[in-house]
């Protein structure tokens, strides 16, 4: 792999308007791809653990989950930025960002942008919305 990727879930409001707050004020040069049109098998991740948790996958293909791959993200960025990701990984800081992650990530239906269909499992958007577009599909 050439660059690191971050994979987020595409069909969630929330986490498409904080993918395209990366994409505009975090300067990475990591790919930021929903998981809907990665290839997950080549990354080495499975569509259970993209539904559960934004996700790193570095170049040398470490793997990160939740707050750990944001903090690898940021670390993969400017200075202010890595600063930031260095202080996400001080085992304090960590330890409370798992539960504020997994709350967020519980309520992102909530959240600024976010959307009813964010609070679905993927299984029920795609049995309302039908299936999400991948790579080697048709509609």
């Amino acid at each position: 792999m050439e660059r690191p990727t971050f994979v987020y879930d595409g069909d969630c409001a929330f986490c498409t308007s904080c993918a395209q707050f990366i994409e505009r004020r975090i300067p990475t040069g990591a790919r930021v791809v929903p998981w809907q049109f990665a290839d997950l098998a080549a990354l080495g991740l499975t569509e259970a653990e993209c539904e559960e948790a934004v996700q790193w996958v570095g170049v040398d293909g470490h793997r990160a989950a939740g707050p750990d791959a944001i903090a690898r993200l940021l670390g993969d960025s400017g200075p202010l930025w890595r600063f930031a990701g260095a202080g996400l990984r001080l085992p304090p800081i960590r330890a409370a960002a798992w539960p504020a992650y997994r709350w967020v990530a519980r309520n992102r239906h909530r959240m600024p942008g976010g959307t009813a269909a964010c609070a679905l499992p993927q299984e029920a958007r795609e049995r309302l919305y039908g299936p999400a577009a991948r790579p080697g599909t048709t509609d």
